[in-house]
Formats: structure tokens, C-alpha cells, sequence
């Protein structure tokens, strides 16, 4: 008989409700495999969207969670050399092929690519299988719920501004959804760049953390129109660069908040898909609008070991057991939590 393990999955797609915690088999490492002992697992939003459906094959039953560090418990065929009980968290990102795209600098074909807990099984589990080149080595110092908490967010938001947007020492920043994973992340790596960073969230505590974070100014969207702010806060000019993973609630406004040359780049669409542009601001302000995902393993590793330096530092909202991964689903979707929500089995 199989051994079993606890899982949070759901067997159809809905609302939180659809999420049970149940035994399935421990899977088992395939060619070039290892499995991974969970000791800690984050919540992003893209399990919400992945719970919810996607056009895309998922494989059910489905086990979430794309973040995820742990203990090396078994490996496959081909993967004999990682030492079993390494301590180690996972690039989120399988199968990506970069390349030097001619005259583009990097790019990507896209059709190869996967994100663990989305395209496959994840780690909201007593134990998971995944590629051992997505492996990184934690040192011992660094716990395991900092280590999952970090990767998903801080690659996303290293990418989109420093590769994508190729943000400068100096230059303005805007980045909305600032009590998100990907916007806390986000603020701590444009001001470690040097950039003079303009945040937006709700409410007054979330402004206060925005401005822990190294937000210099820091806008409640509940009480202010950013846009109208950002430019009288610039002397007209406005921002260099809007970092925006909110989608169409804020998309107009971001637009407006960029000056003269302004980039946006987009890695998220959590209010909507479907963002309205007005053309003549587009070419009449000559702005770029690029989109960013994820990140290169080298990437990864880059921003990772600073975490594991402390140069960042994941925002964790709450740990919670894994039986209680339906309320960290229900809480995510509330839109009432500033970080990351960790998962333990």
C-alpha cells in the first residue's frame, strides 16, 4: 500500500470553499527529480487565479503553491549527486528557454514554460516533487518560512524593474499593489537601486508599512487620487517608471502618473485584464509599455542569495498550519493582507 501524505487541494474549480485537506499518495521522484520534505509553502496570488481556472491544463486533483523550502527527503534517476536532507528552496519557474534575442537583449520563448503549483503539483503538501536544477541551497541561519516566502516575489519584481525596466540610480518609481508579495518585494528593491520610490496602498497602516519598507511617499488609494497626486508631488514631471501588478482598476491612472519617456511595466492583473489606453497620452508622452514575468534561474539565484544575506526582507503576514488552507485562501482574496501568507504541514 502506498504511503500517504496530507494535501490542501481542491478536485474542482470555485471559491475558497473548493479547498479540503485530504491523504493522497506520496509521489515519487521521476528522472532527474527530487522530493522535497515541505517545511514551508506561500500563498501568492496566482493560486486564487489557479483555483479559481485558467485556460490552461492543470493537473487535477490539484495541489497549489508555487513557493516552497524544505529538506531533500529522496531523489530520482539522474539527480543522485543532491545530498539527501540539503536544505533547499525552489525556483517556481520550469522549462523557461532564454535566449539572446537578435537585437532585443534577453528574451524568452514562452511556449516550454511552467510555474510549480500551476502547470504542476505544488508544495501545499507534506511532501512534493521537482526539478533538482530548480534547487538552491539555504544556509542555516535562514528559516524556512523566509526562504519560501521570497522567491515568487522578489524575482518578479527584480525583473520587471531592473531587467525590463532597466531602472536607474535616481529615477522616480511608482509601484501600486504595495500591500501585496510582489509589491512589498518591489519596494525594497527599487530603493536599494536608488531610486526615489512612490507607493500606493489602503489604509493608514498599510502606509505607515509601505514606509517601513523605504516607500519615501506613500499614497492611500482610498482617500486620494494617486495620479493627481504623483504629479503635484513631481512639479508636473512625474515618474519614470509605474510598476503595476493591479491591472484595470489602476491602469488609466498609472498611465497618467508617467512623465515625459515613462515606462510601465506590468506583471499582474488582480482587479482585471482588461486595462482602457488613451493613445494620445501613449505617443504624445512617447511612453513604453512592456510586460514582465517571473525571472531567469540566474535571476532567481541573484535575488535570493541577498535575501539569504539580508539585504531583503520577505514580508510574512502569518504563518498558518496547513489545515487552515482554506482561511489563507479566504484571507488572500479579502484583500486584507500586507505580505505573504506561509503555510506550514
Amino acid at each position: 500500500m502506498a504511503r500517504k501524505m496530507r494535501a490542501a487541494l481542491f478536485s474542482d474549480y470555485g471559491g475558497p470553499e473548493v479547498i479540503e485537506i485530504t491523504d493522497v499518495p506520496i509521489p515519487k521522484p521521476g528522472a532527474g527529480e527530487v522530493r522535497i520534505k515541505v517545511e514551508a509553502a506561500a500563498m501568492n496570488h496566482l493560486d486564487l487565479w489557479v483555483r479559481r481556472g485558467l485556460p490552461i491544463e492543470t493537473p487535477m486533483p490539484h495541489i497549489g503553491g508555487s513557493d516552497l523550502a524544505g529538506v531533500v527527503n529522496a531523489v530520482g534517476p539522474g539527480a543522485e549527486d543532491v545530498p539527501i536532507g540539503l536544505r533547499v528552496a525552489v525556483d517556481p519557474s520550469i522549462s523557461y528557454k532564454w535566449y539572446e534575442g537578435q537585437g532585443r537583449g534577453e528574451s524568452f520563448d514562452p511556449s516550454p514554460f511552467q510555474i510549480i503549483g500551476e502547470h504542476t503539483q505544488g508544495g501545499f503538501a507534506e511532501y512534493t516533487v521537482v526539478p533538482a536544477e530548480n534547487l538552491l541551497e539555504i544556509p542555516e541561519h535562514v528559516p524556512f518560512e523566509r526562504a519560501a516566502a521570497a522567491g515568487l516575489v522578489f524575482v518578479t519584481a527584480w525583473r520587471a524593474l531592473l531587467t525590463r525596466a532597466k531602472l536607474q540610480t535616481g529615477e522616480r518609481v511608482l509601484i501600486t499593489g504595495t500591500s501585496g508579495g510582489v509589491g512589498t518585494a518591489a519596494v525594497q528593491v527599487a530603493s536599494r537601486a536608488g531610486a526615489r520610490v512612490y507607493a500606493v496602498t489602503s489604509g493608514a497602516n498599510n502606509v505607515a508599512r509601505a514606509e517601513d519598507l523605504g516607500a519615501h511617499v506613500v499614497y492611500d488609494r482610498e482617500r486620494v487620487d494617486f495620479a493627481r497626486e504623483v504629479w503635484r508631488d513631481t512639479n508636473k514631471a512625474g515618474v519614470d517608471i509605474v510598476f503595476d501588478t493591479v491591472g484595470e482598476a489602476m491602469w488609466q491612472q498609472c498611465l497618467r502618473s508617467l512623465g515625459l519617456g515613462g515606462r510601465l511595466v506590468t506583471s499582474g492583473a488582480t482587479t482585471g485584464s482588461r486595462g482602457i489606453t488613451e493613445l494620445r497620452l501613449l505617443f504624445w508622452k512617447q511612453l513604453s509599455i512592456m510586460g514582465s514575468t517571473m525571472g531567469t534561474p540566474a535571476e532567481f539565484r541573484r535575488v535570493m542569495r541577498l535575501v539569504f544575506e539580508g539585504s531583503f526582507e520577505p514580508v510574512i503576514h502569518q504563518v498558518l498550519p496547513l489545515d487552515q488552507a482554506r482561511t489563507a485562501h479566504e484571507m488572500l482574496e479579502s484583500g486584507n493582507v500586507f505580505g505573504k501568507l506561509i503555510l506550514v504541514p
